[in-house]
């Protein structure tokens, strides 16, 4: 998946346990803040190892990691995208680890140099409250009833919104972009700039809104429903890495351990995202009850421009 460079503002939040004046591990994460903030301070409470923790987009992650390249701090990086885990391998970033409690996780889910910490899926996000017909499939979008009421994020802009777009390109062709831009869908930015106006009223729905951020919003008691069409989605994995620069090579272990216990699953579970671990329960759809679209990364990501040529010309019309 793509490096997202979603405008948003750079949040950085420290976590120091009480006995110690500095971090022993430095911890570089893409959103939510409230998961790290809870599994920091759950780690911290385990293990008496202190966080820091640096949390922003991955975009501006990448940009700070780029900006330290002569002196690197951080110790651990979860992205929002699994393009980065395949980036930095190629980089010889990496170090090699496997969690003893990544036995449950899926293959597909892991390699020697990353784990998932949680998978992300992307879904219609409908407000009940909008007047429009419960969509079911992405084309219902395209419907007379949702003229002027669709929003998407920019695949230009969204690393998980590209492969969404790239996968339906390859089972649909360009015809149902088409066919969105023809009945008024708006192309409105990165995630939450295409979700906030469907929470507001504004909009009836979001082709392409990443799951958790809806469901979060749905349990705060917004006027939000997500649907995933049978028809198939594409899944979002968060890897996380140890940074083989890392002079807290076991520290920085021992987190990825928390991360993948019972108890660092049940923080991930808690803010709807899947957990990693097949075993680990959640109130949400799991990946084994969705229809994932294949993806050939390589060939997606070669043509990159292409297919984001192929989409804005869609919506230049």
């Amino acid at each position: 998946m793509l490096k997202t460079t979603l405008r948003a503002s750079v949040a950085t939040v420290s976590l120091l346990a009480a006995t110690s004046a500095f971090a022993d591990v430095t911890v570089y994460t893409a959103g939510p803040a409230g998961l790290i903030e809870q599994l920091a301070a759950g780690f911290t409470e385990e293990t008496g190892i202190a966080i820091e923790f640096f949390q922003a987009t991955t975009g501006n992650i990448m940009a700070r990691i780029e900006a330290e390249a002569a002196n690197p701090v951080v110790d651990v990086l979860i992205s929002a995208s699994w393009d980065t885990a395949t980036d930095f391998a190629e980089r010889g970033w990496l170090a090699p680890y496997t969690s003893p409690n990544a036995a449950t996780v899926p293959d597909f889910l892991q390699t020697d140099t990353a784990v998932a910490q949680g998978v992300a899926a992307l879904a219609i996000a409908w407000n009940p409250t909008s007047g429009t017909p419960r969509p079911t499939e992405w084309s219902d979008l395209t419907a007379p009833e949702f003229q002027g009421l669709v929003n998407l994020p920019d695949p230009a802009q969204s690393g998980s919104a590209f492969e969404l777009v790239a996968a339906l390109m390859a089972t649909s062709g360009i015809e149902l972009f088409d066919s969105l831009a023809a009945n008024g869908a708006i192309v409105a930015g990165a995630n939450a700039e295409a979700l906030n106006p469907v929470l507001q009223g504004a909009k009836a729905a979001v082709f392409g809104a990443v799951d958790y951020i809806a469901l979060n919003n749905m349990a705060a008691g917004e006027s939000i429903e997500v649907i995933f069409p049978e028809s198939g989605t594409v899944i979002a994995p968060r890897p996380m890495m140890i940074l083989n620069w890392s002079d807290n090579q076991t520290d920085a272990q021992a987190f990825i351990d928390y991360v993948l216990s019972d108890a660092g699953q049940a923080i991930v579970a808690a803010q709807n995202l899947m957990p990693a671990r097949a075993d680990v329960a959640a109130d949400r759809a799991l990946i084994a009850d969705l229809t994932i679209l294949p993806i050939d990364a390589e060939a997606v990501y070669g043509a990159r421009a292409e297919t984001l040529d192929a989409f804005a010309g869609a919506f230049a019309q």
